[in-house]
């Protein structure tokens, strides 16, 4: 359990970070699309998009040196380490993944696509619940971590449905 929580808490505190960037990204939509400027508005998704990406390979990198090598300083347990260094790969290529789904989160946020977001978590949550209930049972802590890449993974692909097909507020998009 103390492996998981260090686990945990360490992807949840990168996550703030790219949170941070889909804020910025939210008030600067927001703000392009008030304007009616959707040139603005394609501009700005996609400068924040690539931030988020590039944002995610860097947290991949700081993270999973960060936590393999530095794990230490959260326990001094050898079997709490070895768990540790199990969960260092889901943290870190998950970091990506994340960034990306937050930014979008974002997005559709400073599109107010409320509605669509707010759907669409429903969707996706309980797709992950029950994901997480059986990968847990037969995988363990892999599985809780296999879940919650799952979950992740499709929150990313709720934000890139919504904005590929052109739909909602995107609908400019297929013009």
């Amino acid at each position: 359990m103390a492996a998981f929580q260090i686990c945990l808490q360490v992807w949840l505190t990168s996550s703030l970070l790219a949170n941070g960037l889909a804020v910025a990204g939210q008030a600067l939509l927001a703000c392009a699309f008030a304007e009616k400027n959707m040139n603005k508005v394609i501009s700005t998704a996609t400068r924040v998009l690539r931030m988020s990406f590039a944002l995610g390979m860097a947290l991949s990198v700081v993270v999973g040196l960060g936590l393999y090598f530095g794990s230490g300083i959260f326990s001094r347990d050898p079997k709490v380490l070895q768990i540790i260094c199990i969960g260092v790969p889901f943290v870190a290529a998950t970091q990506p993944i994340n960034s990306i789904a937050f930014v979008f989160d974002g997005i559709n946020f400073g599109a107010s696509d409320f509605a669509y977001t707010a759907y669409s978590m429903v969707l996706v949550a309980g797709v992950s619940i029950g994901s997480l209930f059986f990968l847990s049972k037969s995988n363990g802590f892999v599985g809780i971590w296999i879940a919650l890449t799952i979950y992740m993974i499709l929150r990313m692909f709720a934000g890139v449905w919504r904005m590929g097909t052109g739909t909602g507020p995107w609908s400019y998009l297929r013009k």
